[in-house]
């Protein structure tokens, strides 16, 4: 019983992949339409929803989202066949002439790889989009419910994650197979923002970060030091009640630890800078 539980769960988490990628190709061919002389990236599926990276001729704001969203309803009503059809190298190349991003993407793909292009077409056949992916998508766009997906927010990335490359616009999404599912997603988003640290820190009066400190370092204030003390003490009697034991360790250390531990190694670019003392190199012990 278990095993066909798991199997009807993983083929809902696979349809609705399906859905999401869908969804971005769409959102694709609506940007493109709106903002003529855009260049796509890549837009895949991901968890709760799918986004799409885009170097657009203006930048968009979140005030152009509402705009996109009536455009992929406008698609999604055509009734778009999705197809998929393998080409060549030469073909793909030929297809994507003029957007450097996918031409990049073929061109890193191995010798022999099969090369796919997924279509978007019209009910009289004639070509409305098309994308390389090797997807997979729905077969038609009349399979994405229309009042079931809704664009989130919009981020800056580089284009392959490298800051010496362009700097893209990246829109995400949320999708889902109905209404009701969308709906009980962002009250769950909603609930979250109730509970975000950053609001209840302030509205709490809890603690304080200050740049002339460095970001990211928290003053306690009274409340939220009684908070914290509070914690400890239950985080400290549930140890004690289950058989740990407490220890404590400095919190520097000489590098010939951290060259021992790996850390130096693996993570030195991201620990803290290395302080002398009596002509020995110490660094700050790197997790707690």
């Amino acid at each position: 019983m278990s095993e066909q539980k798991n199997d009807a769960e993983a083929r809902k988490a696979e349809r609705l992949a399906t859905i999401r990628h869908s969804v971005s190709h769409v959102m694709a061919q609506a940007v493109t339409r709106l903002f003529p002389g855009t260049q796509v990236a890549i837009g895949p599926s991901i968890d709760n929803g799918f986004y799409y990276d885009f170097l657009l001729p203006r930048p968009i704001t979140a005030e152009d989202l509402s705009a996109v969203e009536a455009e992929m309803k406008k698609i999604i009503e055509e009734k778009q066949d999705f197809v998929r059809v393998v080409v060549s190298r030469e073909e793909a190349r030929k297809r994507f002439a003029g957007e450097p991003f996918k031409l990049e993407l073929i061109d890193e793909l191995p010798e022999g790889a099969e090369i796919s292009i997924y279509e978007q077409r019209r009910s009289d056949g004639t070509l409305a989009w098309a994308d390389l992916c090797r997807g997979p998508h729905v077969a038609n766009t009349r399979e994405i419910n229309s009042a079931a997906f809704k664009l989130m927010n919009i981020a800056g990335a580089y284009w392959r994650g490298d800051e010496k490359r362009p700097m893209l616009s990246r829109i995400y999404g949320t999708a889902w197979e109905t209404p009701k599912d969308l709906k009980a997603y962002l009250t769950f988003l909603e609930e979250v923002e109730k509970r975000d640290h950053r609001r209840l820190g302030k509205e709490l009066d809890l603690y304080s970060i200050h740049e002339e400190a460095g970001a990211g370092l928290i003053y306690w204030h009274p409340n939220g030091g009684r908070m914290r003390v509070a914690l400890e003490n239950f985080w400290r009697a549930e140890h004690y009640k289950n058989g740990y034991e407490i220890l404590y360790t400095p919190h520097i250390g000489k590098s010939w630890l951290w060259e021992t531990s790996g850390h130096l190694g693996f993570y030195k670019e991201n620990m803290y800078s290395s302080m002398e003392i009596d002509q020995q190199d110490y660094y700050v012990k790197p997790m707690n």
